[in-house]
């Protein structure tokens, strides 16, 4: 939009369709910083159609897990400021069968795989613990796992014991009852899901940068300032880029690092796109460490 103004007119200066869902983001990411990568998705209807249909110009490999019900539309309103509006369908009903066959679906992934990436919210009629049972299983193939959910399956898939969790603030604070708003709120919180369950916790703050928790300490990445354009899709971007770099080397802090860089870096552009692996290696020497004492 020209600007994003209520009780008057605004305009639309541009529109168009993407591939969406946080899972798929994530591949986007990992894909265009030369990983591999496969995305496990459900899709049913004309939607689903258009779906697979933009997806195929990506160039990573899918595996569709067909559904009954047309799946949703979201739409995400920016204006040339930044300010940005993401309203979100509920999603189809999926059934018991199909979400058996999206647990099996994921299960033969497994065989050939090194992460298990789990992001985004249960569609109806998915029960809650369906997180942590691809956790588990994950665990017993020997697949590090990374979650970025929230609400009851956010909660349940800690409990699984995800190699790390990339809650945002938002998340974070439905998650633990309470209200974030310092510092040493940031760094509690962040240890506090660490004790739940998870391995590790990088704790997303959106243009503060992360808190990262894991059994090693406390360490905080903090980014330069930049314009923001359009912020949805930046925490995809952290958690994708995290996953990446954790199997580059196996050091949490510099992933931690990473990840900051690409969603700060994603954030700069305009529209759902992610920023490449050279934009964010750019922004990952501007990214100050700091570990907390």
């Amino acid at each position: 939009m020209d600007r994003l103004a209520f009780e008057d007119r605004a305009y639309i200066k541009s529109a168009h369709d993407s591939p969406g869902g946080r899972g798929i983001n994530s591949s986007v990411v990992v894909h265009s910083f030369g990983g591999k990568t496969l995305a496990v998705l459900i899709s049913g209807g004309d939607t689903g159609k258009r779906l697979e249909k933009l997806l195929g110009d990506f160039g990573f490999p899918i595996q569709v897990v067909p559904i009954a019900r047309d799946i949703r539309t979201n739409l995400t309103i920016t204006d040339r400021h930044g300010l940005t509006v993401n309203l979100n369908e509920i999603g189809p009903e999926i059934s018991k069968a199909e979400v058996q066959a999206v647990e099996q679906t994921v299960k033969k992934a497994l065989e050939k795989a090194t992460w298990l990436l789990i992001c985004g919210s249960i569609p109806p009629g998915v029960p809650h613990e369906l997180y942590g049972k691809l956790i588990a299983m994950a665990r017993r193939k020997k697949v590090k796992s990374l979650l970025h959910a929230d609400g009851p399956a956010l909660r349940e898939g800690i409990e699984a014991r995800p190699t790390v969790v990339t809650p945002n603030q938002k998340e974070a604070e439905r998650l633990l009852g309470r209200t974030l708003l310092t510092r040493s709120q940031y760094l509690e919180a962040a240890e506090q899901i660490r004790t739940m369950g998870a391995e590790s916790v990088a704790l997303s703050l959106g243009s503060r940068g992360a808190v990262g928790a894991w059994a090693g300490g406390l360490i905080e990445a903090l980014p330069p300032r930049v314009d923001v354009l359009c912020p949805i899709g930046a925490g995809d971007a952290m958690g994708a880029a995290y996953a990446w770099a954790l199997e580059q080397k196996d050091d949490p802090a510099d992933a931690l690092r990473w990840g900051v860089a690409a969603g700060t870096a994603s954030a700069r552009l305009a529209g759902m796109n992610f920023a490449t692996l050279e934009q964010t290696r750019d922004m990952y020497r501007q990214v100050e460490m700091r570990r907390v004492e």
